[in-house]
């Protein structure tokens, strides 16, 4: 059978692309599968999609393209009104060309204006037109977009809502309809990555950074936590709109450091897998995606109790924790409490929610959608199907990565307890893993060679790499080409909370991570002496710096040295903790006092060394736009600490500019 999934855009990364890319790669497996994406706007899809499903696109956004250029793209829809966006009469156009010869035997919309197109455009009776709804009517009616979106329903074949509660609310809304519209859950795959130990003190949420996620509540709960909970974290995943309001809201609040904005992550299996604990704060879920992949990746999950997703997928005191929604910040922080403080029960919600996340397994929900494409919801055209699909139960298509060059050999690699990192070839082919030293004069590199199965370890203790970045390589000889290495997973799991090396070769750290190029690196530090820092806390007066020093024995005083040009310096005390770790207080007037500019911050030791300040240990590889602190503003200057690319600690000073003036 020929499938062609619909897409708005299947280049991104958002959850009904992760939706229609699990979905699609199970119906691969025997049926012949397309996603059509009435946009491209890159040269590849931001999330994986089987090599075995077909990728096309029908408006090339991509800079330069002719398709930018052509008049209809400026001309409005003549099928939706003004209101609705990400619509032209380009796109009209292209669609109704696309479905008017598509030799599909099911075709499958993923968004209200796709389900529109495949009713205005689809061919009755030549293939079953199947409408897909990953928000829920509410939200429909509430963005003015409901006769719209039920005008479709109306004259599709089939429709199916995520959420069983919104197929009830459609089946009310079209009661002519209810027979043909089912409830088929969203999928999500089994890991692909080591799921978690649950030891990592970490909160994990991801999401975009919209209204409806209502991160603000979640922020405003782990502050209700941060005294009782000192050595835990807040990630957030994702991107959107509102990230500066909360960033604003973590500064307010106290927690820079504590809770940290991540960026969008793609594939996220690896990011929960980090955490202990993942957290829904959600005013509504149509399914909850998240909510499965963190289960699947052994983490018990503690959402709100909103329509409509989380309440059909977790089950209270099993796998999960569901909090009232009129209990607000407070009951959120209540049922994060409960796991934060209880090893042993998230132990054993984790086990259960594992079992809860394979009910959601691809497998399982294309079978669902296969007895869809042989039911009878309507006409000649389903019963014609029945018939394809009795003749032809085992054929498949297998779909070139691409059709230019051959696919780049891919890396599973894996961060290990000790430091060092695994590498594994998919597909396994033997050869050598060849690491090269980035922008190095020596030309330095690593080789090692791979077993059979195209795996090998890079072991702290025997091997070393000098700071810097090393690119990763793959040749199968010798005298052979080498060859990029793709990361298709990196596993960082076990160096959440590591601290860095001391050893022989002084001071060191590794963290294996994906380039923006989607590339295997390793960035390592090596240093004779480091000082990492654990804590920056901004008091009304001075900024406080805790820092684990390693290396000499004695440090004295800390000493600020501008970056450009690198001759003046400034020395502020320091004190030495009963711990061991060293207090950095850098009072406001003494550094604004000094000439503007940016200033490293180092640690004089007792023999005159400048040993640097910096956060080199735990997974994350740079720290830029994660570890974050508040603006200090002072008279007509402003101040800000924060991290370089090499996650070395810096202090900038800038007179204020208009947008940092208090109001």
């Amino acid at each position: 059978m020929k499938i062609t999934f619909l897409l708005h855009n299947a280049y991104g990364i958002g959850g009904t692309i992760r939706s229609a890319a699990n979905l699609s790669t199970a119906l691969a497996e025997r049926h012949e599968v397309t996603v059509a994406s009435l946009y491209c706007h890159r040269d590849s899809p931001g999330l994986d999609f089987d090599p075995r499903v077909r990728l096309v696109g029908l408006i090339d956004q991509r800079e330069g393209s002719k398709d930018l250029a052509l008049p209809a793209a400026d001309q409005p829809s003549e099928v939706f009104p003004a209101s609705v966006g990400g619509v032209s009469g380009l796109s009209d156009q292209r669609m109704a060309d696309y479905l008017a010869h598509s030799d599909a035997d099911v075709v499958i919309s993923t968004r209200p204006v796709l389900n529109v197109y495949l009713a205005r455009f689809g061919v009755p009776g030549r293939y079953l037109r199947i409408g897909q709804e990953h928000s829920t009517l509410t939200v429909r009616e509430q963005a003015g977009h409901r006769e719209l979106q039920l005008n479709a329903v109306a004259q599709l074949d089939a429709f199916a809502p995520v959420s069983s509660n919104d197929a009830a609310a459609y089946r009310a809304a079209l009661p002519e309809a209810a027979g043909r519209i089912r409830h088929i859950p969203n999928s999500s795959p089994a890991p692909a990555v080591t799921r978690s130990t649950g030891e990592n003190r970490l909160v994990v949420a991801a999401g975009r950074l919209v209204a409806q996620k209502r991160y603000d509540v979640l922020i405003d709960a782990f502050a209700r936590l941060r005294e009782e909970f000192p050595d835990w974290e807040l990630r957030i995943y994702g991107r959107g709109p509102l990230r500066d309001p909360l960033l604003e809201q973590v500064d307010r609040l106290g927690l820079a450091g504590r809770v940290r904005l991540m960026g969008a992550v793609a594939p996220l299996d690896t990011e929960w897998a980090k955490g202990a604990v993942g957290a829904v704060s959600s005013t509504w879920e149509s399914f909850g995606l998240t909510i499965v992949e963190a289960m699947a990746c052994g983490l018990p999950v503690v959402s709100r109790d909103c329509p409509y997703g989380p309440s059909e997928i977790i089950t209270p005191d099993e796998d999960g924790v569901l909090v009232p929604m009129d209990e607000g910040d407070e009951g959120l922080a209540a049922g994060l409490r409960r796991l934060m403080a209880d090893p042993e029960l998230r132990r054993r919600m984790a086990e259960n929610a594992i079992r809860t996340a394979a009910r959601y397994e691809p497998s399982v929900v294309a079978e669902a959608y296969e007895e869809l494409f042989t039911a009878r919801p309507r006409g000649g055209g389903v019963r014609r199907l029945r018939g394809r699909l009795r003749r032809r139960p085992d054929r498949r298509l297998v779909v070139a990565a691409s059709a230019e060059a051959p696919a780049r050999p891919a890396a599973h690699c894996v961060a290990t307890a000790d430091g060092g990192f695994t590498v594994a070839l998919t597909p396994a082919e033997p050869g050598d893993l060849v690491l090269r030293l980035r922008d190095d004069p020596e030309g330095r590199q690593l080789r090692l060679p791979l077993d059979r199965e195209g795996r090998g370890t890079v072991s702290r203790a025997e091997h070393r790499l000098a700071e810097g970045r090393w690119d990763a390589y793959v040749t199968a000889s010798t005298a052979a080409r080498a060859r990029r290495l793709v990361a298709h997973r990196v596993e960082q799991a076990a160096l959440v909370g590591s601290v860095p090396t001391v050893g022989e070769g002084g001071v060191t750290s590794w963290i294996p991570y994906t380039t923006k190029e989607g590339n295997l690196t390793i960035r390592t530090w090596g240093r004779p002496a480091h000082a990492e820092v654990a804590d920056i806390t901004l008091d009304e007066e001075s900024a406080l710096v805790t820092a684990t020093p390693h290396g000499p024995p004695a440090q004295l005083a800390l000493a600020v040295r501008q970056q450009e040009p690198d001759v003046l310096d400034f020395t502020i005390p320091l004190r030495v903790l009963p711990t061991g770790r060293v207090l950095l207080t850098i009072p406001y007037e003494r550094a604004l006092a000094a000439p503007h500019g940016r200033w490293n911050l180092l640690i004089r030791s007792s023999d005159g060394t400048l040993v640097p300040l910096g956060r080199i240990g735990g997974d994350t590889v740079d720290r830029r736009r994660t570890d974050l602190y508040p603006l200090v503003t002072r008279g007509g200057n402003t101040l800000r600490l924060g991290y370089t690319g090499d996650n070395a600690l810096v202090l900038t000073t800038a007179p204020v500019r208009p947008k940092d003036a208090p109001h």
